[in-house]
């Protein structure tokens, strides 16, 4: 397949402006269908944020620490991914607060400094799965993927070592893991056994052509991946094979993460940053950092799934 003429032939859709967040990285996209809110993170500010379409709210709060993912629990709590370390936090205790208040639950490589928490999500088994991304300049892959659990803690997955942990999702059976290191340009699928934390050989699912690089992803009902594509102001939908079926225009350069939202999960809402944006280009995008949407008409998402935390 020749990517570059896929992309060109694929039909297009437009998003419009949902949120004016201006968010410097924003990141990690989650829909609640039970709270009809749509969550996401600040990274860099060390914010997270939450928008009720159907109620027109939207608000932020003050986090001790850089967050890179989350999940949904269960109990309606948060579990937290911050740079070190995952927590809980509540923010149904904390409507009236500036601050959330969290609570640590385990480190992740304490030992290794250059290493935070990026990428995650959890699992359709309750797992909560993510990557570390490793922040000298080098970016030498030393970065792993990582599976937590109340039951057994954290283990490490066996997918190689990693620079940027990046596009990570799951068929919709649950049997597969899709993700990437972002510097490779190659989004790879594998099997992936929750109960033991196993994965089989992967293999690369699509090619990500420069200037664009493979950032968050999100799984429909039908199996199609689609990729927020860093630095190209786009989202593509895969085909199961691999395949280019659409692409979502984002008039903003620096694209990163998607999620499947609203009351019949046909919206898919995309976050973006103004981080690495040059002057000229932030002049030209000042939504940039904003939460953008689309309606895919023909296409629906899944419910996210929930972290096990009983």
């Amino acid at each position: 397949m020749v990517i570059g003429a896929a992309l060109a032939d694929a039909p297009a859709r437009i998003t419009e402006l949902a949120v004016d967040s201006r968010c410097r990285l924003g990141e990690g996209v989650l829909w609640c269908e039970r709270e009809q809110a749509l969550w996401w993170t600040d990274i860099h500010s060390a914010r997270l944020w939450r928008h009720r379409p159907g109620r027109g709210d939207t608000r932020h709060w003050r986090l001790p620490d850089r967050l890179g993912s989350f999940a949904l629990c269960e109990s309606g709590v948060l579990l937290l991914g911050f740079a070190k370390s995952l927590h809980y936090a509540d923010p149904r205790e904390a409507e009236h607060l500036d601050a959330l208040p969290t609570v640590p639950i385990a480190a992740v490589e304490p030992d290794r400094p250059s290493l935070r928490i990026n990428d995650g999500r959890a699992d359709r088994s309750g797992n909560f799965v993510f990557g570390t991304l490793n922040e000298d300049p080098a970016r030498a892959p030393i970065g792993s993927f990582y599976q937590y659990s109340r039951r057994y803690g954290l283990r490490r997955l066996d997918l190689g070592g990693v620079a940027i942990p990046n596009s990570l999702c799951f068929d919709p059976d649950g049997r597969g893991i899709y993700y990437c290191d972002t510097l490779q340009g190659r989004i790879m699928h594998a099997a992936y056994d929750a109960e033991r934390a196993e994965v089989g050989a992967p293999r690369v699912f699509a090619d990500v052509p420069a200037p664009a690089s493979p950032d968050g992803a999100a799984i429909d009902r039908d199996g199609r991946l689609w990729s927020a594509q860093w630095g190209a102001g786009r989202v593509v939908g895969y085909a199961r094979d691999g395949r280019v079926e659409r692409v979502v225009a984002v008039p903003t350069d620096h694209v990163s993460c998607v999620s499947f939202a609203g009351p019949g999960l046909d919206c898919l809402y995309i976050t973006t940053a103004r981080d690495e944006l040059a002057p000229d280009r932030l002049r030209e995008q000042p939504a940039a950092g904003g939460v953008f949407r689309a309606r895919l008409e023909g296409l629906r998402g899944l419910p996210e799934a929930r972290f096990d935390d009983r």
